[in-house]
């Protein structure tokens, strides 16, 4: 069986963990009310997608 011959040291682990972080979702304004929305999904505020309203939201 496989066993490692010396112990692997802190910096060498942390440079292969370095691409496990997790990164925040890319935002976008939308152009009806200039909240913040995730790109290609309609705007939870106003509920407009493309130009049009798809989801009637209470005001």
């Amino acid at each position: 069986m496989a066993v490692p011959k010396r112990k692997t040291s802190k910096s060498k682990r942390n440079k292969r963990r370095t691409h496990q972080k997790v990164d925040p979702p890319n935002l976008s304004t939308c152009p009806e009310c200039g909240e913040a929305r995730l790109p290609h999904h309609v705007c939870p505020s106003c509920g407009s997608y493309k130009g049009r309203t798809v989801v009637e939201t209470e005001e």
